[in-house]
C-alpha cells in the first residue's frame, strides 16, 4: 500500500523510520533493565523473531548503565524510555543508546529539555515524543475530546523540540480507547510530517488485546497512517511480534510474503480445509516472496473463488483440483492430493 501521508524519515542506528522505508516492529521489555542478564536474554529473544527496535525502561542511572552496556552487545537498536528526569535522557544518550522516548513536558522545563535535545543532537540520537491520554500535561483541556487534547499536546511537545533546535523527531499519541487513538492520529497526522509511532497503549491480555490493537493499528495502517508500530499487550513481549508482523500484512503494508487463503468451510466440504491450511502456513511461514495460495473446500465454487491466487486446491468427495491463476492444472484422487500439491507448492516457491 503507498503511504498517503509523506513523512520524514529518522535513523535509528542503522534502522530508518519513516519516508519510504517498511514499517518497523517494535516492543519492549518487561524485566527490570538493572537484571543485566534477564533483559539481555529477552532482548536477544525479540531480536531472534524479527523485532526491528527493543526499548527498555530506565528508572534511575544504574539502570542507563546497564542499558548501555547491553546497546553495545546486540544487534536490534535499543530506546531508552525516560520519566521525569532528564539527566537519564542525557547519560542514555552520551552512553550509547539508539533512541530517547521522553514526554518533554515532564522533563521541569525548557532548559532541562534543551540540555536532552543536545546531548541527543551530538550523539545523533533521535527523540520520541511519546504522549499516552492518561499522563496529558496539566492545563491541556479535555473539553473537545481526548483525542484532540492528545493531538495538541503531541504538536505541543514537538514545538518545544523545535524551539530548541531539535528536529530528528518520532511522534506517538497513544490511548486504552482504539476509537480514541484512531481520531488522535489522524488530527496529528494533518498537522505534522514527523515519523509517527503507533500503537494502543494498555490494550490488554490475551485475545481481548490482540482485536482492540488490530481495530486502532488496522485502521491507521489502512489509512496509510504508521512508520512504526507496537502491539502492547500484556505479558511475553515477544508475543507481540508475530501479531504486529500479521496487522501488517492483512493491511497491505508488508507484502513481500506468502499469503495463505482458505475457505470458511460449509456443509459441502468433505477434507479437513483447516488441517491443510495450517500446514501450507507452516512450509511458508518463512518465505520472502509475494506469493498468494489457497486452500478451498469443494470444487463447485473453490477454483472461482482462489482464482486470485497464484497457486491453489478445490477438494472433493473423490478428487481435487489443483489450479494456477485461476485456471485447472491437475485433477487428483483426494487420497494423494496433499501430496501432489506440496509438489506443486514447493515448485512455485523453489524450496
Amino acid at each position: 500500500m503507498k503511504k498517503i501521508y509523506k513523512t520524514k524519515q529518522v535513523k535509528v542506528k542503522n534502522t530508518l523510520i519513516g519516508g519510504d522505508a517498511p514499517v518497523t516492529i517494535q516492543s519492549m521489555t518487561n524485566t527490570h533493565t538493572r537484571n543485566y542478564e534477564a533483559t539481555i536474554e529477552q532482548v536477544r529473544r525479540l531480536e531472534a523473531v524479527g523485532c526491528d527496535i527493543v526499548r527498555l525502561a530506565v528508572v534511575d542511572l544504574d539502570e542507563v548503565k546497564v542499558a548501555c552496556r547491553i546497546a553495545k552487545e546486540v544487534a536490534v537498536p535499543l530506546v531508552a524510555d525516560i520519566q521525569y528526569d532528564y539527566k537519564l535522557a542525557v547519560a542514555s544518550a552520551d552512553g550509547g543508546m539508539a533512541k530517547i522516548r521522553i514526554n518533554p513536558g515532564n522533563l521541569g522545563g525548557a532548559d532541562k529539555l534543551r540540555e536532552v535535545s543536545t546531548a541527543c543532537k551530538r550523539n545523533g540520537v533521535p527523540i520520541r515524543v511519546g504522549v499516552n491520554a492518561g499522563s496529558l500535561e496539566k492545563g491541556i483541556s479535555t473539553a473537545g475530546g481526548i483525542a484532540k487534547a492528545l493531538a495538541y499536546s503531541g504538536l505541543r511537545n514537538l514545538k518545544l523540540l523545535e524551539d530548541c533546535g531539535f528536529d530528528d523527531l518520532v511522534v506517538s499519541v497513544k490511548a486504552s480507547s482504539a476509537k480514541v487513538t484512531v481520531g488522535a492520529y489522524r488530527m496529528l497526522a494533518k498537522k505534522c510530517d514527523y515519523p509517527l509511532h503507533i500503537g494502543i497503549t494498555e490494550s490488554g491480555v490475551g485475545l481481548s488485546g490482540i482485536i482492540k490493537s488490530s481495530v486502532g493499528l488496522g485502521a491507521l495502517l489502512l489509512d496509510g497512517l504508521g512508520d512504526t508500530v507496537r502491539v502492547s499487550l500484556s505479558g511475553d513481549p515477544v508475543d507481540e511480534i508475530d501479531i504486529a508482523r500479521r496487522l501488517l500484512r492483512a493491511s497491505g503494508r508488508d507484502t513481500n510474503f506468502c499469503e495463505v487463503i482458505s475457505c470458511p468451510t460449509c456443509g459441502r466440504c468433505s477434507f479437513d480445509v483447516a488441517g491443510l491450511a495450517e500446514k501450507v502456513e507452516t512450509r511458508t511461514r518463512n518465505i520472502k516472496a509475494p506469493l498468494k495460495i489457497a486452500v478451498m473446500g469443494c470444487v463447485v465454487n473453490g477454483v472461482g473463488e482462489g482464482k486470485h491466487a497464484d497457486l491453489g486446491i478445490a477438494g472433493g468427495k473423490d478428487k481435487a483440483v489443483i489450479f494456477y491463476k485461476g485456471e485447472v492444472i491437475k485433477t487428483v484422487e483426494m487420497e494423494n492430493a496433499e501430496e501432489e500439491f506440496f509438489k506443486f507448492v514447493e515448485a512455485s516457491l523453489r524450496i
